[in-house]
């Protein structure tokens, strides 16, 4: 009985200390940036989004460069219009994704495996007519050489057959522009939405914290 309950104390204290350094790193990694002063040629306009939890990165549809609609069909869309101009994509877990539309109805299952690596991922792709900016839309303008980074980024998020974006067959899309596909990766509490969108954001070489497991940890970068 005695070494049961000193097991359990040393489980007890080991969970308090991860809890603890998890949230002080949640707090303070964010505030140390990197990249705080980049060099962009004034090529492409990209954005970073978020609808206050989850952040997305917006880019052209069409470019010079790349067509995101040979990758995400608009026919995937319930809309199925041509004509947009922009498209938001992130990567999430998909049971937060097709199983959570709104917060009421998460279940403690959803968040546990999604919290320790037991969950699949999906990557959310929206289309719009238009992107404006404010307080959480935030436009970088990078060149072609850091906007073919992102892609390359972008693109091996997904997982892909024969080049081709895997759709997830659901109902459970937000609307009529846009759809889900299946990723590469799993979601934990150390790479959450918000790491991915912040690595990406690494990886062209632009303001970013890091490491961010939240939304706030990106934006804070680009308040001035």
């Amino acid at each position: 009985m005695k070494k049961t309950l000193l097991y359990f104390k040393r489980f007890a204290l080991g969970f308090l200390f991860f809890i603890i350094t998890y949230l002080l790193a949640v707090v303070l990694l964010p505030c140390i940036p990197v990249n705080s002063d980049p060099r962009n040629q004034e090529d492409i306009d990209i954005y970073i989004l978020t609808n206050g939890m989850h952040t997305d990165i917006v880019c052209p549809v069409k470019s010079e460069i790349f067509d995101w609609s040979t990758l995400v069909p608009f026919a995937d869309t319930k809309s199925k219009r041509t004509d947009y101009t922009y498209i938001a994509l992130g990567w999430g877990d998909k049971g937060f994704y097709l199983d959570t539309p709104e917060w009421k109805d998460l279940k403690i299952s959803t968040a546990f495996k999604a919290a320790f690596w037991l969950g699949d991922s999906a990557i959310h792709a929206t289309y719009y007519p238009s992107i404006t900016e404010g307080v959480d839309c935030k436009k970088i303008t990078i060149s072609k050489e850091q906007y073919q980074d992102l892609i390359s980024y972008v693109k091996n998020s997904f997982q892909l057959k024969n080049q081709q974006a895997q759709l997830i067959k659901t109902d459970a899309v937000y609307g009529d522009n846009d759809a889900f596909y299946e990723a590469k990766r799993t979601y934990s509490l150390f790479y959450t939405c918000n790491t991915w969108t912040n690595n990406a954001l690494k990886e062209i070489k632009q303001k970013a914290a890091l490491w961010t497991a939240t939304q706030q940890g990106i934006f804070k970068q680009y308040e001035n």
